[in-house]
């Protein structure tokens, strides 16, 4: 019997990772899809390859964009820094409209492959204030998905998949734990250096590990110094 086909987004972190595990699980092919955006660091690409191949991605793309052009985030403009303690309202680490344009891409090549799912591992409990990390947007995407493409105008309903969306980091971790995942494998720092080595201070570290000690398990992060 012929496997239905996804098209997983892939950053190389935690929870990505376990998405792509998820969407495994539930017997999909799946196309793992990463982006070269101008990104502080390209540890990240480097872990999101590892993982794809390591979770048995049927085929790994990476696709070139230049968010660095307009800057607007800490990630994409050196001039602004990461933060290394909470901060109130959107933090500098938002991108703007990375994951709107992510999904576009995502849904023309769904389209190509004939894949009427997509996945991706925004959470709505510990999604650091992002706008569309909410499950407001992603039922908007999905509404926009199926009036402006073929394969939804002709009938083909397609959906955007976010598995992880109320759980919390633990619930995340020890999902993906309990599928196989190896998150030594993983980056989700955002100044990790080139090795893959986090630097154990930004928002992302201290959510990542807060999920491991809430997990009770230990923490496979790779840290630096």
């Amino acid at each position: 019997m012929t496997k239905p086909k996804a098209v997983v987004l892939a950053s190389g972190g935690l929870d990505s990772t376990t998405v792509l595990a998820i969407a495994r699980q539930e017997g999909f092919e799946c196309y793992t899809l990463s982006f070269d955006y101008g990104q502080r660091h390209r540890a990240e690409l480097v872990a999101a390859e590892r993982c794809a191949h390591a979770m048995g991605s049927r085929e790994h793309k990476v696709v070139a964009l230049d968010l660095r052009s307009i800057g607007g985030s800490a990630l994409t403009d050196d001039r602004i820094d990461v933060p290394e303690s909470e901060t109130q309202g959107i933090p500098v680490t938002y991108v703007p409209a990375r994951n709107t344009v992510f999904l576009s891409i995502a849904l023309g090549w769904a389209e190509v492959l004939g894949a009427a799912d997509i996945f991706l591992g925004v959470n709505a409990v510990d999604y650091s204030g992002y706008p569309d990390c909410r499950p407001e947007y992603i039922a908007a995407f999905e509404n926009m998905a199926n009036l402006a493409t073929r394969a939804g105008v002709e009938g083909q309903a397609l959906k955007i998949r976010t598995p992880l969306m109320t759980l919390s980091k633990a619930d995340i971790i020890q999902r993906g734990l309990a599928l196989g995942v190896d998150y030594s494998l993983t980056v989700s720092c955002y100044q990790a250096n080139d090795e893959g080595e986090a630097c154990g201070r930004c928002d992302s570290c201290r959510l990542r590990r807060l999920g491991f000690e809430q997990a009770g398990v230990s923490d496979q992060t790779r840290y630096r110094g």
